[in-house]
């Protein structure tokens, strides 16, 4: 592996100091005296007025980045599903009533903000009515959460998001049910009918067959029925038992709630659970995956679907063999993934395990799938908050990049609400979950009350309203990275080729090509400014010396630089040439 020159610029000049300068000192010691008292009272006085400051990046600036004078380009957004997904707990993120609940009035009231983002998808968590805060145990498949709002609230959101050029896709949750569910307490209820040594018969009662129910005790992941010899199969929790996804009643009922929901207008649907339709088995999933999106597209021909298979990029991989667009790509989120042990430093090769990592991930995901869709994303509502994973002084720089590591990855990308300003949540799933943080304080119109088990949590950084005036703040950075996306369809559909080369540990460069245009992403991933030489690199045919800067992410004012073959990159910096 050939490994370009990395310099480590140090900007700082030192200035001797002879003894002809320390006579001069001594000399006007005296007469200096006077007027350094008054520039200290003038000092003191400046900082008062101005308010504390703890560094650069930590004080709100107004002053316009080079980046947002880079970035002012043209905007290219292609109508297909390489899309800027936002994802929304509705019981969090803002309340239109009153009531301090999140509901779907309050996603609307919203749009603006989520569109200011340059998003253009809205990933609804679970909204049919259900026994939980996090609504993932249905109990109705064809009606809203009445915490929510109403099936006229749904329509006019998605009416509404569809105005603004957004797409609408929803949690779909069919691995298992709410145990309070009409299709199990049927079924629980004729169980507890039969006498001792006698069969069930679906053609008495057809829901038997829309679970797994047996009368082996060994089995794990099953429960009692308490006052007959079945348990039932419920992997994740006893009030949601798993169905039967081979009975093809089930499989029609399924088909008939999917229908409903595209007539409702709906873009899409994210497929909860997936791996766990049959545990253990990539082969069968995969099966019952393809039956689904062969019968979606028959419903809806551009109709777009995301699986959650919560596993390393292998397995995962593996699962676009059957159809569906996408997977989510969890090797590269938590705090255990590529991104943040790359800012972490604690990848063996540095900034060079995620170019490594990309270009393996789309050679594995094309093989099974030509046509298939990545879906990067850095944190979801089942992982800690992405602030919390960096300590010390670089850590806000640290969660900036993080974020544009994310958008500068091919596929559909994903923003968990609040990740986009630094929300902070860990441990428990409710403390993951908490009130969107648009303003300081408790009593502002439209904030939610926090899942009712989660705990006090401080936030680390400013609210909404206080870092959309900071050009500098996590919000504005992320609102560039996903500027950026739509400004280079090469983003997001580009192939991904990893330069070993012109890589290592610090810095990490890509090519994009699509459409027979090519761009040049370069990424500093450490705290310290770097110089790389690009010689022989070419870019659309011409010597990258002829290349141009952009387009830029930058988490302060240090600026990048170019000349001939070498660009110049400040400490956490991305930049495209083209």
């Amino acid at each position: 592996m050939k490994l370009y020159r990395l310099e480590f610029l140090n900007k700082k000049k030192e200035k001797s100091f002879t003894k002809k300068n320390s006579h001069n000192f001594k000399t006007k010691l005296d007469s200096n005296k006077k007027l350094m008292s008054l520039l200290c009272i003038i000092s003191i006085l400046a900082s008062t007025l101005g308010g504390c400051s703890f560094g650069k990046n930590d004080s709100k600036s107004t002053k316009i980045p080079y980046m947002m004078k880079v970035n002012n380009q043209k905007l290219n957004v292609i109508e297909d599903k390489y899309r800027t997904c936002y994802e929304v707990f509705v019981g969090s993120f803002y309340d239109s009533d009153g009531d301090k609940k999140g509901d779907l009035k309050g996603v609307t009231k919203k749009l603006d903000y989520i569109k200011s983002l340059g998003a253009n998808e809205i990933w609804l968590m679970p909204i049919m009515p259900s026994t939980t805060y996090h609504k993932y145990d249905v109990k109705d498949y064809m009606d809203i959460d009445k915490d929510y709002g109403k099936m006229a609230d749904f329509e006019a959101l998605v009416k509404k998001c569809h105005e603004k050029k957004i797409h609408v896709i929803i949690d779909f949750v069919m691995n298992h049910t709410s145990s309070e569910h009409p299709w199990f307490k049927e079924a629980v209820k004729y169980l507890k009918t039969l006498q001792a040594g006698e069969e069930p018969d679906p053609k008495v009662c057809k829901y038997v067959n829309y679970y797994n129910f047996t009368k082996d005790k060994t089995k794990s992941g099953y429960h009692k029925i308490a006052g007959t010899e079945y348990s039932y199969e419920s992997v994740f929790w006893e009030k949601m038992p798993d169905l039967n996804l081979y009975n093809e009643d089930v499989r029609n009922e399924i088909s008939q709630i999917t229908k409903f929901w595209i007539d409702k207008g709906v873009d899409g649907f994210r497929l909860d659970a997936a791996k766990e339709y049959i545990s253990g088995n990539t082969t069968e999933n995969v099966k019952i995956l393809k039956w689904f999106s062969d019968m979606v597209r028959s419903q809806k021909q551009d109709i777009y679907t995301v699986g959650e298979v919560w596993e390393k990029y292998p397995i995962y991989t593996e699962y676009y063999k059957s159809g569906i667009d996408s997977f989510f790509d969890f090797s590269f989120a938590d705090k255990d993934g590529y991104i943040s042990r790359v800012l972490s430093q604690t990848t063996d090769n540095g900034a060079s395990t995620y170019g490594m990592a990309i270009q393996e991930v789309d050679s594995l995901m094309k093989k099974n799938n030509p046509n298939g869709i990545s879906a990067p994303f850095y944190t979801n509502h089942d992982l800690c908050r992405s602030a919390g994973y960096y300590g010390g002084k670089n850590a806000k720089n640290q969660t900036k990049m993080a974020q544009g590591m994310n958008l500068m990855m091919s596929g559909n990308a994903f923003i968990y609400y609040g990740e986009e300003i630094g929300m902070k949540g860990s441990g428990k799933d409710e403390n993951k979950r908490l009130s969107m943080y648009w303003k300081d304080g408790t009593k502002y119109k439209g904030r939610c009350n926090d899942p009712v088990d989660a705990e006090k949590t401080k936030m680390i950084y400013p609210s909404v309203s206080e870092q959309e005036t900071d050009n500098y703040s996590i919000l504005n950075y992320v609102k560039q990275a996903v500027k950026l996306r739509n400004i280079y369809p090469e983003i997001a559909r580009g192939d991904t080729e990893f330069l070993e080369e012109y890589s290592n540990k610090k810095v990490c460069v890509l090519k994009k090509k699509y459409n027979g245009k090519e761009i040049l992403l370069i990424f500093n991933t450490t705290d310290k400014a770097v110089k790389v030489d690009l010689k022989g690199l070419e870019i659309n045919g011409k010597p990258v010396k002829e290349a141009k800067i952009g387009g830029l992410l930058q988490v302060d004012e240090n600026n990048p630089s170019k000349k001939g073959n070498t660009v110049e990159l400040p400490k956490y910096c991305i930049e495209i040439l083209k």
